[in-house]
């Protein structure tokens, strides 16, 4: 057969996800009853119904039983429930979910104890007894995808479940195109299911927690999913809270922020409609994704307004927490030109704490060159407000987290120092770089190589240099590509001077891109990101 069928016994045997034109061969076999323990769409667009391998099956004579079985630890009632099936149907019978481990394990539940050994070992990967994953990645957000296809491009009979509640998958880099005008939202977003590997398991539900002592993560619906080794890449939580006010008046009177998919054409649209007034533009404390997105909204914002004749009737504010425009000094210069060329105010030490939105009036916590802060109220035609940040409340209260709450790591290989079966990237894990797309973009090799050596108990052959990229839209058509290192060293792509704003890179940003993220980066491509290797 064209499918993997693993014989259990003279009635009952197991496979994998199923297709409906592997039917007629299935009946062609001998089968009589088809059971599909898989629920329907946990595999997305790729999985077939069950409705409609029902109908197929029922027109070639073989009876259909659908029992469905979520991944992770399996209620006993389910057990009795193919215990059940396998009495009342014709047999032989073929059960199937997406591995055929759930049917192999409800198959275990219905026998003696003492049987259980011998069933464990006429599964074709025994190593994945009792629902363990090989590799369990938490996150399907840029890297969470990018680190999966990576790994199975490798290795492709490894047993990968992702899990990641959201059923869209963005491309958040082009946000602040689209608070620019420059970019269509809707050219930001894909459901979750055309980005997601076909051979990996997408574990429809949000994470709760990590028990690394026991190789479990936990999830909010109370399951536990087990793995062999596990990454960890949820991403980085929006603390919209963190400002008084905030939440009530976002996306209305004046209010928006570029870091969210639905804000971002509100923002266009603040920046069409204001002829004249103040417009305030924030950044609170690091760490932050993307550290100059906040001053991108307003290099773009004050273009516009520079193009159409009204800029010398628009105030322009600047403020951040932090002490500098920019983390990396050789950036800065030319950065302050622009700044100097829109007439913006920079406020520095100046952190956002409450906004009332009725009154549009932001209140800002500001810190003297002596530390003392006190309370400024300042009015407001738009505001772009950029929200404080912070690991995910199920990670920063893990063990895998450090004192900051993000995933904790050796910054050079990824490995966390504790549990060395753990790994972690992107914006949650604690390595000193820019949170930003084209950091993931090269940690995912780091992490796929070193991931695999730890499996094989080989030396971890790869070291990550603290690579990332903030392609810095200056102006509608120009951009400064600020790429780095740790400690802030230039590490350019191009032998072009870094600081210099060029077409070329705006071409880069809005158009290439954007397509090797979608055709590459998610699908297992990693050009141009070869980190170097242990010397």
């Amino acid at each position: 057969m064209s499918i993997e069928v693993t014989r259990l016994d003279e009635k009952i045997s197991i496979t994998g996800q199923i297709s409906v034109d592997d039917l007629t061969e299935i009946a062609a076999s001998g089968f009589k009853s088809i059971i599909c323990n898989r629920p329907d769409f946990e595999g997305g667009e790729h999985q077939p119904a069950s409705e409609q391998l029902e109908e197929e099956a029922r027109n070639l004579g073989m009876t259909f039983a659908y029992l469905p079985v979520r991944l992770g630890a399996i209620p006993e009632e389910r057990g009795e429930a193919f215990r059940e099936l396998i009495a009342e149907l014709p047999g032989p019978v073929l059960a199937f979910c997406g591995s055929g481990r759930r049917a192999t394990a409800l198959y275990a539940m219905t026998q003696p104890a003492a049987d259980t050994e011998e069933i464990h070992h006429k599964t074709v990967d025994a190593c994945n007894w009792g629902n363990a994953f090989d590799v369990v990645v938490v996150g399907g957000g840029s890297a969470g995808i990018g680190v999966t296809a990576s790994i199975l491009k490798r290795r492709p009979a490894l047993r990968i479940a992702i899990i990641e509640p959201s059923d869209k998958h963005y491309y958040q880099p082009a946000w602040t195109l689209v608070g620019g005008g420059a970019y269509e939202s809707d050219d930001t977003v894909r459901r979750m299911s055309e980005v997601m590997p076909e051979s990996a398991e997408w574990i429809h539900a949000s994470a709760a927690g990590f028990d690394p002592d026991n190789n479990l993560v936990r999830l909010e619906d109370g399951r536990k999913i087990g793995y062999r080794q596990l990454i960890v890449c949820p991403g980085i939580r929006l603390a919209w809270e963190k400002i008084e006010g905030l939440e009530e008046t976002l996306g209305k009177n004046g209010v928006t922020s570029n870091y969210r998919f639905d804000l971002a054409s509100y923002t266009w649209s603040l920046t069409q409609a204001l002829k004249q007034g103040k417009a305030l533009f924030t950044q609170p404390p690091m760490p932050i994704k993307c550290a100059g997105a906040p001053q991108k909204a307003m290099y773009l914002s004050c273009d516009y307004w520079q193009q159409t004749g009204c800029l010398d009737d628009i105030n322009v504010e600047f403020d951040t927490a932090g002490a500098v425009l920019f983390g990396v000094a050789d950036f800065v210069p030319s950065l302050m030109k622009y700044v100097a060329r829109y007439n913006a105010k920079l406020n520095f030490n100046s952190n956002l704490i409450k906004v009332d939105g009725s009154s549009k009036t932001a209140y800002f916590e500001t810190k003297d060159a002596e530390g003392n802060a006190r309370i400024e109220e300042k009015q407001f035609d738009m505001l772009h407000v950029t929200p404080p940040q912070m690991a995910p409340d199920f990670l920063r209260n893990s063990p895998l987290a450090d004192a900051a709450g993000f995933c904790k790591v050796n910054e050079k290989t990824l490995q966390h120092p504790d549990y060395t079966n753990v790994f972690a990237l992107g914006d949650a894990c604690s390595s000193p770089n820019a949170k930003t797309a084209a950091a993931v973009r090269k940690q995912i090799i780091v992490v796929a190589e070193n991931l695999l050596a730890d499996k094989e108990d080989e030396e971890l052959p790869l070291v990550y240099d603290g690579y990332g990229a903030c392609p810095l839209t200056v102006e509608n058509g120009k951009v400064i590509l600020a790429e780095f290192g740790f400690g802030g060293k230039l590490m350019p792509t191009f032998p072009l001077k870094p600081s210099v704003p060029r077409k070329l890179y705006w071409f880069l940003k809005t158009t290439v891109f954007p397509w090797i993220y979608w055709n590459g980066m998610l699908k297992g491509k990693e050009w141009l990101a070869h980190p170097r290797k242990k010397h």
